[in-house]
Order: structure tokens, then sequence, then C-alpha cells
């Protein structure tokens, strides 16, 4: 379940900042997204989940045009840094409201949410609240999040930028382990270049508000002639 993903000369003023994305995601790959704060990164990610509308320009999810299409219309799940879990809310709530706003769950779905904690290491936990849980079981409840969602293409925004390094290497363990499962389009947002090495299929590179190189990992960690790409790497 992947689908490609392509901006097609898209633009976005921001201020006094004109954002300038050209790229197409092939279906199914782990793509790293990269580069200096305050570059684009996220406006990237954002574009493609439709939290920001593009002032020019295409946003193509599977071949079909997504640019005025409302977020909750486009087959995109987006995973934030900080995991956005309701702390009032138990965790089969807060996974069961990825796949329905107003919980009408039948059975399946019910059993599908219990499945998703399950696949992530929290079988049994649904009752727990997000208060008592680690920073990296709360990302785990995200990620059952994004998956009972079933969408073809899952956006990760710096998701383990709040762990420590153990914690880091585990969940991006995990989420190789679920890319395996499901085969969906994944784009994720580090300033890691070991998670690039480690991840990804291929890697963007986002400087002064437009992608300077989209290539096989190979490639991109072996490029020396972008100075501020350069610097990245050696990080």
């Amino acid at each position: 379940m992947s689908e490609s993903v392509v901006l097609d000369n898209v633009e976005l003023g921001v201020g006094a900042k004109t954002f300038r994305f050209n790229c197409a995601i092939k279906p199914g790959s782990i793509t790293a997204v990269t580069g200096p704060s305050g570059s684009g990164k996220s406006t990237l990610l954002n574009l493609i989940a439709g939290f920001e509308t593009a002032d020019s320009g295409r946003i193509l999810i599977g071949g079909r045009d997504a640019t005025l299409r409302h977020p909750s219309e486009r087959p995109v799940s987006l995973v934030f840094q900080d995991n956005n879990l309701f702390a009032h809310l138990d965790l089969f709530t807060n996974v069961g409201l990825g796949i329905h706003p107003a919980l009408k769950l039948s059975g399946e779905y019910r059993q599908a949410v219990s499945d998703a904690l399950s696949w992530v290491g929290l079988d049994g936990f649904e009752k727990r609240l997000p208060g008592t849980l680690s920073g990296g079981e709360r990302q785990r409840v995200a990620f059952a999040r994004a998956l009972v969602r079933r969408k073809p293409v899952l956006l990760l925004d710096e998701p383990f930028a709040a762990l420590d390094p153990g914690l880091r290497q585990s969940m991006a363990q995990l989420l190789l382990d679920l890319h395996g499962q499901t085969g969906n389009t994944v784009l994720i947002v580090t300033h890691d270049p070991n998670e690039v090495r480690r991840l990804a299929d291929e890697a963007i590179f986002v400087d002064r508000e437009t992608i300077l190189l989209h290539a096989p990992v190979d490639e991109f960690v072996q490029r020396d002639d972008l100075p501020s790409l350069a610097q990245f790497l050696e990080g």
C-alpha cells in the first residue's frame, strides 16, 4: 500500500520567505528530509499533508491532484515530534481517533486498534493514560495511530528528536519493521546523519527554502560539492 508523491513547481510565500519545491518521491520508499533549521523541511511535509496550501504549482499523490484537497481527504498520515496525544484519553481512544473522530468503531476496527498497539509493543496498554508512559512509549502510540489509519503515505516530522540515543535506535528499528509490514511511502524529517544512513532509500537536502539535492542515499552521503550538506554529514 504505497503511492508516489510529486511536488511540481510548488511555491509558497510565508512572510519574507518563498519556498520552492520540485521533487518526485517513489512509491514504497523511505525518504529522509534534512537541512538547516528554518530551511523548509516541515513546510515541505505540511504542503503534502495539506496544512499549507501552495500559491502555485501542483501536488500529486498517487498521480491524483491533491493541491486543493482538505487534509482529511488526502491519503496521508502525519506523526509529529510531540506525538499530539490527548492527555485525558486512554491509549485505545487516542489510537481509535485515527480511524474515526467520533469513535464509531465496529468490532473489526476495535480489533485493529488493539492489533496496532500490539505491533508497536504496547499490548494490553489500552486503558493506560499518556501521562503514565515514557517518551518512547508515547511515540509508539503515535505510530499505532498512524498505522490504523492505513494511509499509503506516512509523514514523520522529527519523530525521535526528543528521545535519548538508545530509544532513537529502537524507534528507528520499529519504523523499519512497520514499513516492512505496510510498504507505505515514508518521508521523515531528521537532523541526524546516522538516521539518514540507517533508514533511508533516498534523501532530500533542503536549504534556503528549496531542494538543493534529492538522491539515492548512497550517492547523497558521498556528495562533497555542497558545503552545507558536507557540514551536516560531518555532524
